[in-house]
């Protein structure tokens, strides 16, 4: 039997996954519940996370930020440690500064997917060796081992 994928998520695929339930996001549930997957998550990508989930989202109702919080902490496991500046180093440099959070999450993880919405993450798709960056709607096709049926 193979390991758990190691996945990280960006703040869009949290809030689909938490306040949503977007449809895109069952394949990842799927893969974490049946241990296919594991999620992994760092201080800044949480806390982001949290001040996100205090915005007007669109719903009537408002969102429960400390179920929320707690769900995502009973789901995903939290990375410990900093990436050493000479590995971030490698990393690309996001146009949007405020997303290369996420990159260094994912290297500081040994993830295989950075999963996300976000155009400028996306973008660095074919720049980045350590691991594969996919939209939730594609990370079903970008594992086979997670294909249902």
């Amino acid at each position: 039997m193979r390991s758990p994928l190691r996945l990280v998520l960006d703040t869009n695929v949290w809030l689909d996954w938490l306040v949503f339930d977007d449809p895109s996001i069952a394949p990842i549930k799927a893969a974490v519940e049946t241990k296919r997957a594991e999620i992994f998550i760092d201080a800044a990508c949480e806390a982001e996370l949290e001040r996100a989930l205090g915005y007007d989202l669109g719903k009537k109702r408002t969102v429960d930020i400390p179920d929320c919080i707690a769900l995502c902490r009973r789901v995903a496991r939290r990375i410990g440690f900093p990436v050493p500046e000479a590995e971030r180093a490698q990393l690309p440099a996001c146009r949007d500064p405020d997303d290369q959070k996420f990159l260094e999450a994912a290297l500081a993880a040994r993830a295989e997917f950075l999963v996300t919405k976000d155009r400028a993450l996306l973008d660095l798709a074919r720049r980045v060796a350590h691991f594969r960056i996919v939209a939730p709607e594609a990370f079903e096709k970008a594992d086979p081992s997670l294909r249902s049926g």
